[in-house]
């Protein structure tokens, strides 16, 4: 069976990811843009599932800023689809940080 962005599906679906497109919040007078694609799925005792990230924020003002992140538990959305809430901050650089939060991408599965 094929799994595209139109199909319906029940339950878990292994080795997905999640894409998100988002700014930071401003500090120091600019934002970053950070793009970003999670790590597959880490299963959770109560059966659902949440996601890691690492990454860099896009080089902005001279210099650029790193993260790791765990997202919230699976958010059912309708048509077969979940995504995920995250808030996270970026390492300190140029003496400041920045503030990300947001949802991610939907996917398939509903948990």
């Amino acid at each position: 069976m094929a799994v595209n962005k139109e199909s319906f599906i029940q339950g878990f679906v292994p080795h997905h990811t999640h894409g998100s497109v988002d700014y930071t919040a401003i500090a120091n007078g600019h934002v970053h843009q950070c793009l970003d694609v999670t790590h597959p799925p880490i299963l959770t005792p109560d059966g659902g599932h949440i996601h890691y990230t690492e990454g860099y924020v896009v080089f902005e003002d001279g210099h650029t800023h790193s993260y790791k992140a765990y997202s919230s538990p699976a958010i059912p959305v309708g048509n077969g689809m979940h995504v995920h809430y995250y808030d996270f901050y970026t390492s300190v650089d140029d003496g400041h940080q920045h503030h990300v939060s947001g949802v991610d991408q939907p996917a398939p599965g509903t948990i």
